[in-house]
């Protein structure tokens, strides 16, 4: 379907929304969630693995958009078309689930800043805080409805507005920067060996995919872009300008306090440090800064789990009341289930002892699947010359590209150990559900053999993650 021309989005619109994405929380928590695991040495190289795997990725997006401009609804559709319906719709499922996750996140991080100087917000799962998150959500939920245009737009300008104060934080850790404070923080700890620094870096990888989530934005919405040849330079400018900030908040926190005290800072860990040079304008400046960020990024998570709820179901491997759009071309049903989901996960946090960073790992893990999909489908074009001609050069490089991607997300899987692994599957599997009733209405076969097969490994796992936490063997 042709989208309308006063819908399309420009190159600077699609960066926004990449960037929009990718800037939330995270950047905010980087500080503390870094001093807790490693030092000044494990932080470059952590970001180096990260920035290396994701700018791959990006590059697959890159090369995905070009070759296969058919496909114009991103990470789900290059799943299904590369390895079949199933998986396609645990990409789509799996993302959408991620989006959601990511929305809570926001939510809870919203009202646990508020809560240090409010104190009936608490750390952001009181009573009072979930309702007023509540509100918040269903307030969104009317603004989207009025169409996605108007949503871009407001998320165009949120993006602008919470560069400010990393921008200024950044000049002002700059200011205060010491380096023999960065020396002792520079390995991490007493021991100084490799081993230990492996260790750190381990430990801080989810934390890495987390804050670069988001990244596919301008795929996801490529049947919006004026020019298609957009998406993946969109996708590319944005990653490096995000990896560019995050590398400088990181490693210039470590010239400003002692890692034990990085560790120690609470949510958000960039005021923190903000006020040890300034004062406390700063912790009150950055807050600030946080909640424009937060709400931009819960506004880029929002519309991002609508649409790919909204595009699977046009590709029918949804059900195809998701597809139902009103009059203003919002997917509205989606964004009604999307928002219906948001709503019991934010429920659940009142039983989670850390739910944010339960729900940062969570969206971590879920994302995760989805992106090793895409770029095993871009290996796959290289590997096998589809659409490209005969003895093309660029063909190697994008071989390359897709390997190294398809690495990284594996090992980021790895890394974020089996407990985070488990529980996506209790999210994956009834989740199936939707694809079940969207086969029976189509009237096809529920699955092939090898598609039984993922879908037996997804169940056990479920059942396995929901008998070790009924045991105690697992906790939230």
């Amino acid at each position: 379907m042709t989208t309308p021309q006063d819908q399309q989005l420009s190159r600077g619109a699609l960066t926004a929304l990449v960037v929009g994405s990718m800037i939330g929380s995270g950047i905010f928590a980087v500080p503390s969630a870094f001093g807790r695991s490693t030092g000044g040495l494990g932080a470059l190289i952590a970001w180096a693995i990260a920035g290396t795997g994701m700018l791959m990725l990006a590059f697959v997006f890159q090369t995905l958009s070009r070759r296969r401009p058919d496909l114009d609804t991103g990470i789900y559709a290059y799943a299904k078309e590369g390895f079949g319906n199933y998986l396609g719709f645990a990409s789509a499922v799996g993302y959408w689930i991620g989006c959601c996750l990511a929305d809570v996140a926001c939510l809870v991080l919203i009202k646990a800043t508020l809560g240090q100087f409010f104190p009936v917000f608490g750390d952001g799962t009181t009573p009072v805080a979930i309702l007023s998150a509540s509100v918040l959500l269903w307030a969104v939920h009317i603004l989207i409805l009025r169409g996605v245009k108007e949503a871009a737009a407001l998320n165009t300008i949120a993006t602008v507005a919470k560069i400010v104060p990393i921008a200024v934080f950044i000049f002002v850790a700059i200011a205060g920067f010491k380096a023999d404070i960065f020396a002792v923080n520079f390995w991490g700890g007493e021991e100084r060996t490799l081993s230990s620094v492996a260790t750190q870096v381990r430990n801080t990888m989810l934390v890495t995919v987390f804050v670069f989530v988001g990244i596919e934005g301008a795929s996801v919405y490529s049947r919006y872009a004026k020019k298609r040849e957009d998406v993946g330079i969109a996708t590319v400018l944005g990653f490096l300008g995000v990896l560019c900030l995050l590398i400088m908040v990181t490693m210039l926190s470590y010239g400003v306090l002692l890692r034990p005290d990085l560790a120690a800072l609470p949510t958000p860990a960039m005021a923190g440090v903000m006020a040890s040079i300034v004062g406390p304008w700063g912790l009150i400046f950055v807050s600030i800064g946080l909640l424009i960020s937060i709400l931009g990024n819960y506004l880029s998570w929002s519309l991002l789990a609508a649409e790919v709820l909204h595009s699977a179901a046009k590709n029918k491997t949804m059900p195809s009341f998701l597809a139902g759009e009103n009059k203003n071309g919002t997917p509205s049903a989606a964004l009604w289930l999307t928002n219906i989901v948001i709503q019991v996960f934010l429920l659940v946090t009142w039983f989670a002892e850390y739910a944010f960073t339960l729900a940062l790992k969570m969206t971590s893990s879920m994302t995760l699947i989805p992106y090793l999909l895409v770029a095993a489908y871009g290996l796959k074009l290289a590997w096998t010359g589809e659409t490209y001609a005969p003895d093309e050069r660029g063909r190697s490089v994008d071989r390359v590209r897709g390997a190294i991607a398809v690495l990284y997300a594996a090992g980021m899987l790895y890394a974020g150990g089996a407990k985070y692994l488990l529980f996506s599957a209790v999210l994956y599997a009834p989740g199936t559900f939707l694809y079940f009733l969207a086969r029976r209405e189509q009237k096809k076969q529920l699955f092939t053999l090898p598609e039984m097969i993922v879908f037996a490994v997804f169940a056990i796992a479920a059942i396995a993650a929901v008998y070790a936490l009924a045991t105690g063997m697992l906790t939230v």
